[in-house]
């Protein structure tokens, strides 16, 4: 089977972006692939080193969320980046190779530092996190690597700093690894901005349904719709986007009613929060269970990491043996 690796940095709770973006397409993976999924936290070291406090939990929480929705250590490998040195080894060798005009002109670097205010993110670190993620990449040689399209710049990268160490030591030693898309558009948050933990405006997976129902209630909806008897425009209205992807036998409904004035907004962020929170029931019932048998969530965790070292020790091996032969 073909390996596939994905990995999300532990910073805080996983909210409905992750969930259709990421998860849903790891768990279809898991059937056939060969899957390996990281929780890393040297990349969330990088945003949060002034006050890592909550990285451990975060790694729990994470690790919970992945297996209530659906993630089976029984065919996939879960584990902790920390916990496999190689990487930090893996990503020293690389950025002896790697270009700094390749990390300067990487979007999601300048988006970062133009919307993060709250933190200081001019650091060596994160100037260089894009290494360090093909480092985790290329220690398992992944042939494939599930994403969302805001992703590709990074992945490209990756394939640019392999066939670079590859040119170099005269070696095909890394594969091109190529993405797996999601299907799912990207989802916004509340905010109409890219649903993000840093932005604070995502509907969380282990968010209690009041919680649900209030995030909801204050999602931006269409600015060109002033009064209840103004017709909507559904196609620019993020309320809308959600019933296409969690509601979706309602759409038609929703659109009909939206276009002809027939509801307000209001109402119609109401009903989208009950069928938020039947899709979400399920996964909250199992985090739950989950959350009262936290020990074997670290032994699922340590058997991952045993698991995935055992085949970065191999590629490290064939690292030196090119490098330094």
């Amino acid at each position: 089977m073909k390996t596939v690796f994905s990995a999300m940095r532990p910073t805080g709770r996983l909210h409905l972006g992750h969930l259709v973006g990421a998860l849903e397409n790891w768990v279809a993976l898991q059937k056939d692939y060969h899957c390996i999924f990281g929780i890393v936290d040297w990349h969330a070291l990088m945003g949060e080193y002034e006050d890592s406090s909550q990285i451990s939990e975060n790694i729990i929480e994470m690790a919970i969320d992945w297996v209530a929705c659906g993630i089976d250590p029984e065919k996939s490998i879960l584990f902790v980046q920390s916990q496999v040195p190689e990487h930090l080894e893996l990503a020293m060798i690389l950025s002896c190779l790697t270009p700094l005009g390749w990390l300067e002109r990487n979007p999601t670097y300048k988006e970062q530092l133009r919307e993060i205010t709250t933190r200081d993110l001019q650091t060596y670190a994160f100037l260089g996190y894009p290494v360090l993620q093909a480092a985790d990449i290329l220690l398992y040689k992944a042939t494939a690597v599930p994403i969302g399209e805001d992703q590709l710049p990074h992945l490209e990268l990756t394939r640019e700093i392999a066939r670079r160490f590859n040119h170099l030591y005269k070696k095909e030693l890394f594969p091109d690894c190529k993405a797996l898309l999601t299907k799912t558009p990207r989802l916004l948050g509340i905010d109409n901005r890219k649903m993000s933990k840093s932005y604070q405006n995502a509907i969380n997976l282990s968010d209690p349904e009041a919680t649900v129902r209030k995030k909801t209630t204050s999602m931006i909806t269409d600015p060109k719709r002033i009064k209840l008897a103004d017709p909507g425009h559904p196609e620019i209205c993020n309320v809308y986007s959600y019933y296409q992807v969690f509601a979706k036998q309602r759409q038609q409904e929703v659109y009909e009613w939206c276009t002809g004035a027939q509801k307000g907004c209001t109402d119609c962020k109401k009903i989208l929060s009950e069928h938020l929170l039947a899709f979400l029931n399920p996964i909250r019932e199992k985090r739950e269970e989950l959350g009262r048998h936290k020990n074997r969530i670290r032994e699922i965790l340590d058997d991952g990491a045993k698991k995935a070292q055992a085949i970065a020790r191999e590629t490290m091996r064939q690292v030196r043996e090119v490098v330094f032969k």
